[in-house]
Parts: C-alpha cells; structure tokens; sequence
C-alpha cells in the first residue's frame, strides 16, 4: 500500500471506481456530518487488514491474539497483554513514521468526541475488533470497564447493519444487473483538527471486491433523499404562500353538475385560498329541501360563511370588488360555526351502496364458515392454504339444510355459481369427495392484494353491474370536477382522501366483489371499466403514495387488485388484459390471462387504441381526467385522442421535417399499426387539418424522423 503525504485533500480511488461517474462513496452520504478522520483511520485499517489476509500462517496467530483481545475487553481480565497486543499491531502496521503520526493525531480527536463507527457494507467479519484496538486505549481503570459494554453494544449494531447493507446489496445487484458510478470524494476536514490530513488509498482486492464495493444501494437511497430535498426546498417555500387559511369557521358550497357558474365559484374561492366544503345536490338529493329553507330556492351555486349566505357567483364577485369580502372572510377566522349553519355530508348520507336486501345465501356460507374445517392441505404434490373438503360443505348442508346427498351437492353448486367459493384449480364447479375448495376471502391474493375487501365478502345480495357502474360513473364527474383542474391535468389528492365522496367509492367498489360482468356489452365494458381504472389510480397513489421507481410502479400496476366478479383484476390486467384484448403489455413475454383463465372472458374480442388517451395513472405526461359514458363512448374517445395528441401528444416540425410523439404512441404501437409509418397515419386523423394534411404528405416522401419525447413519471397534482 502507497501512501502519499502530499497537502492535497482528497481521496483517490481505485483504478475501477474512476472508471465509474456519478454516484458519490456511500460512506460519505451514509455517515453525513461526522469526523471525516474516523472514515481516513477506518479506512486505512480496512486496507492493512486485506493486504494481510494473503499471508495465512503469519495471521493465525494474530488472529488469536485478537479472540483474546475481544475476550479481555469483555471480562476485564489481562489489560496489560491487550496493551501489549495493540503496541506490537499498531508498531507493525504503521512502520512509516509520517502516518504513525497522522494516526495518532486521529486517535486523539476520537477518544475526545467518540464517534459512531462508519460503515460502508463492505468490511468483512472480525473488522470490529480491528477497529475498537485501533482507536480507543485498552489502558482502562477499574472505573472505566463499565464504559466497554456500550462499545461492545455499538459495535454489534454496527456489525448488524453491515450484514444488512451486504445482503440489500446482493438482492438489488441481481435485480439491476448493473453497478453504480462512484466518482473521487473530497473530504473536509475540521477546523479544530490539523490543517490537512491525507490518505491516498489503493485498495488491494479482487475485481469483483471492487464491483462489490463500488455498487451499493444505499448511495442511491441517498442520493435520491438528497436530491429530492433540494429541489423540493424552493417548492416548498412556494407552496407556503399558496396553503388555505386556518379558520374556526366553516365555509359550505352547494353545486351540482355540470354546472359552470360552480366550477368558477370554486376557482375562485381556491385563488383566496379558502378552504370549503362541497355539497352537490346531485350526489345529495335531500339537501335540495336544507338549500331552500337557507336561501329560498335550489339554485347554485350557493357560499355559506358559516350560518351567513354569501350568494351565488355574481354576489361573491360583487364583494370581492367592493372589499367587503375580507372582512367577512375575518369574521370567518375567528367565529366557530353555529348550530344553524349548513352541515358537512355525513357519512352515508344518501348513498344506496350500503342499502339492500340480505342474500339469504349468505347467512348460509357464513354458519358453514363456522362449521367446517378450513386448514392446509396438500393437494397433487402442492401444499393449499385455507381449503376445505367438498365432501365436508355435502355433510353440512345435508344436516343444516335437511338436504340428500345429491341434492346438497346441487346446493353447493349454486353457492359455487353465487362465488362464494371456488375450486384451488379451477378443475369444477363443485363436487362431493376430496376436492378441494376454498372461500373467496380466504384466498390469498385476495387477501393480501386487494383493496375492495376491507371487511372480508359482503353479505348484501349483488346487485346488476348496470346499476353499480351507472352510480360509479356518476360518483366520478362529481369527483373529477370539485377535485381536479378544469383541464383535468392535475388532481388534489389530499381533498380526495378527505372527502364524503371517495369514502362513497370505497363502498361502491365493495359491490363488485361477486357481481356478474360477462353479459356486458362493448359499449358498456370500455365505460365501465375506463372509469374504474381512473378511480383505482387515484385510490392506489392514495394507499401505496406514487411510485418514486420502476419497481414501485411494478407494485403499483401490478399488485394493488380489486376483487370483480369472484376474480382479481390489477390496474395493467384491466389495461393490457381487458381493455386491449387479452395483449402482451410492453417489455413482458406473457399475456394477462392464460387460456383457463376465467378473465378472459370479460376480455374485449379487439385491442381499442383509443383506450390510451383516457387511461389515467397518475402521471404529468398522461392524458387528462375525465369521465366516460357507455352511450356516446366512441365520440367521448375520439375527443379524448385529439385532445392528447393536439396539446403535445404529438408535434411535427416541417421546417426539419422531425416528429416528436408520445411514448405512449411507442410502447403500444401494435395498437396503431404494424409500423412506425402506420402509427403516425392512425394518430394524424386526431391532429388539425392542415398538420394532418402535412403530416401525410411527409410521410408519403418516407423522410420524416421520429423522436419520442422522454416521459415524465412526476405525479399530476
């Protein structure tokens, strides 16, 4: 090992972490704010110790000697052999005086402010006692030997979390196939320490060592932390000046939709940052008799400032302008609501999702529940959990339900066709025997993946999939026009989460769970299932908070299920399975549903291309929020394409003759057509006449480029 005492201060790497840019040493952002000499002392430990590990037989011994080290610290016993110990290793690794001397002013900054050792997840076993020898004094006083059990804690924490950062390393190497950039990092050294203190470092290891220790994924957790802090700091300052004023009052809008006067109500109460809360009378019909008792008619928009009635748009305008609108919005901050004031929505409060008959069948499969045996069984070499026997539902129903064999076998069936369970392989629908079976909740995806089954399966009887995506589509444009931009760009999640009307969603999504789908129409399967998919985002961001990466994306689209119609359905198996005919989604090998897969059934016959200027998954360079319904479809996508497209979906510059489109247009282009060229032509009869027309006409000289314009991944809000 080469050691250059020049004043530079500066720590060079190996020949492979220079070859290596842009991610700085995890040690440096892992151990933020402490001593940089501990790293330097550390460091230099870790090297003497590798360049020594070749030599066997010579460290045997040593390695002893150290066991003995670790065992007199422990117990207190053979201090003066433990000095001893340390002299000779400290003699041998230090024979330069120079660095003996940058050692020992080292020594004694530690033993004055006893830092926390530094990680990095690359030292090997044993480094700790190493390191505790190197830089603390073994000459301890009778007094002094209760301080070595929280060194020893310390150090077995911090041996902990190295084993830690080995193992994340590993795992995330495999699945990145990759190796992260290191680049030089400049140490700072303390005022208060000597002026300089160099350790020019050439590490004597292995090529894979030195992949191993150039790739760790805590540099990127870090990284990512820090860089998200620093381009949020400005963000935050801005966004301070935009927060809704703290008020003990309560400030009530009565809308209804489609109603335009309502949405500029709402603009400008936002712009005064007002924070309110909305009624609309279409969602609550009973509050149509409380609007007219307040203002004497049912017109809207109506503002509230606790019991007092502002009026409509004209009126709030017309206190703006004459300044009297502060002084009322003063009053608001300090005055709490009366007793005669309009009210919030309360929970369920004209909703018909939690209303119905009981399923008289049920009440039946809920008493079998607590009958029946359902354990872990294996079945053809495989281990099933959470199953049951059919020949066990045959003897509960023929006693329960006064039934011959026969006949509670057609019972069980009917309860089979109602999904209350299934069979573990999909092999029947239900039969006596030892078949094994096993109950919609019970089943393990749906219970630990799906978001629709807070309470387990209701016991309500289902109702028509007509009735529930009617009131589901209704429910969404009251949610997409009170919570997101006139435009639809941009949505605010948080008054989502805290509204009267997402908390209706979640009750509607409950119904779903045992509905039947297959006898929808086409019509009627891209309405409803656009409009779930849109709503089932918003809900997922709302749970898992927006994926910061591509592997949380693939848990966002991948994991986070509803239960429909007895089946699990995923935001991409909605998407790639249903709504484009049962295709591969992009970069994957394999479909959505397989060919005993009972989704496919609901599966549109064709891919709908149209179908990706409405999807909306939570992202800046998606399409914009709007809601769909199942008799005017068609039109409602063709306006939803010449709107994504005309607004930068989709950009032709004739002067250099390039064209910078979508991604999306890229990564489902078997839906456009077959090649680059057909894609443009599908896509340019949603541009303005005269671009389509000079689109065409370039395509047809075949010297038009194409650039795909990078995606933005940001969350709209």
């Amino acid at each position: 090992m080469e050691k250059d005492n020049s004043g530079d201060q500066t720590i060079t790497n190996s020949p492979i972490d220079e070859k290596l840019e842009g991610n700085t040493d995890g040690v440096e952002k892992e151990n933020q704010g402490k001593p940089m000499e501990d790293m330097q002392c550390l460091n230099s430990n870790d090297d003497v110790n590798k360049s020594e590990d070749g030599n066997a037989q010579d460290r045997s011994g040593d390695n002893r000697d150290q066991d003995r080290v670790l065992e007199s610290r422990v117990v207190g016993d053979n201090l003066d052999n433990d000095e001893k110990h340390v002299d000779k290793m400290n003699t041998d690794l230090f024979s330069d005086s120079e660095a003996q001397e940058e050692m020992n002013e080292t020594t004694e900054f530690l033993t004055e402010e006893e830092p926390e050792p530094v990680f990095d997840g690359t030292e090997v076993p044993g480094m700790e006692a190493n390191r505790s020898s190197s830089t603390h004094s073994l000459d301890l006083n009778a007094e002094e030997e209760g301080s070595v059990w929280p060194e020893k804690a310390l150090a077995l924490k911090n041996f902990v979390k190295v084993k830690s950062a080995v193992a994340v390393t590993s795992v995330l190497r495999h699945l990145s196939f990759k190796r992260a950039e290191v680049k030089e990092v400049s140490v700072d050294v303390d005022e208060d320490t000597s002026d300089s203190v160099t350790v020019v470092e050439q590490m004597a290891m292995t090529p894979k060592t030195a992949e191993r220790s150039a790739w760790n994924p805590l540099n990127y957790i870090m990284s990512s932390c820090e860089g998200d802090g620093e381009s949020k700091q400005g963000e935050d300052i801005i966004e301070k000046s935009h927060l809704p004023f703290v008020t003990r009052g309560r400030i009530i809008l009565y809308t209804r939709l489609g109603c335009q006067d309502s949405k500029e109500v709402r603009f400008f109460l936002r712009r005064k940052r007002l924070r309110y809360v909305e009624i609309n009378i279409d969602l609550y019909p009973s509050r149509k008799v409380e609007l007219e008792k307040f203002s004497g008619s049912c017109d809207v928009p109506k503002v509230f400032f606790n019991e007092l009635l502002i009026g409509g748009l004209k009126e709030v305008k017309d206190l703006d302008e004459s300044g009297k609108l502060d002084e009322k919005i003063d009053i608001l901050i300090t005055e709490a609501p009366s007793a005669e004031a309009p009210s919030p929505p309360f929970s369920g409060e004209d909703d018909v999702s939690s209303n119905g008959p009981v399923d008289e069948l049920a009440l039946i499969v809920r008493k079998m529940k607590a009958t029946i045996v359902v354990k872990d069984r294996f079945y053809k070499m495989r281990r099933i959990t959470n199953c049951f026997l059919g020949s066990e539902v045959v003897d509960f129903l023929s006693e329960d339900q006064y039934l011959e064999r026969e006949e509670a076998v057609e019972f069980g069936r009917k309860l089979a066709k109602q999904l209350f369970f299934r069979h573990v392989l999909d092999e029947n629908l239900f039969e006596d025997g030892n078949h094994l079976y096993r109950f919609l909740d019970n089943d393990p995806t749906v219970s630990s993946q799906c978001h629709n089954c807070p309470r387990g399966i209701i016991e309500l009887k289902p109702k028509p999939i007509t009735e529930i995506a009617s009131r589901l589509r209704f429910l969404s444009c009251a949610i997409f026009e009170a919570y997101a931009s006139e435009d639809g760009r941009h949505v605010d999640y948080r008054s989502i989460h805290g509204s009267e009307e997402f908390a209706r969603y979640l009750r509607i999504i409950q119904e779903l769970q045992r509905v039947e789908v297959q006898d929808m129409s086409r019509e009627q399967k891209l309405t409803f299932f656009i409009n779930l998919y849109n709503m089932m985002a918003i809900h997922a961001i709302l749970v898992l908070g927006h994926p910061a990466g591509q592997l949380e994306r693939r848990k966002l689209f991948g994991e986070f299920k509803y239960v429909i119609g007895g089946c699990t359905f995923s935001l991409s198996s909605i998407q790639n399975g249903i709504l484009r005919g049962n295709q591969r989604p992009p970069f994957n090998l394999l479909k959505p549903f397989g060919l005993r897969d009972k989704r496919s059934q609901v599966a549109l016959p064709y891919p709908e291309p149209l179908i990706h200027f409405a999807l909306v998954c939570g992202t800046r360079s998606g399409p914009a929020l709007r809601c769909y319904s199942p008799g005017n479809i068609d039109k409602e996508l063709m306006d939803a394409a010449r709107d994504f497209l005309r607004s930068g979906g989709l950009i032709v510059d004739l002067s250099i003759k390039v064209a910078y489109a979508s991604k999306i247009l890229k990564w489902f282009s078997t839906d456009f057509g077959k090649n680059e060229v057909e894609v443009l032509k599908h896509a340019s009869n949603y541009l303005e006449p005269s671009d389509s027309e000079a689109l065409l006409g370039v395509l047809a000289d075949s010297q038009l480029k194409v650039i795909y314009q990078p995606y933005d991944w940001g969350l709209n809000s």
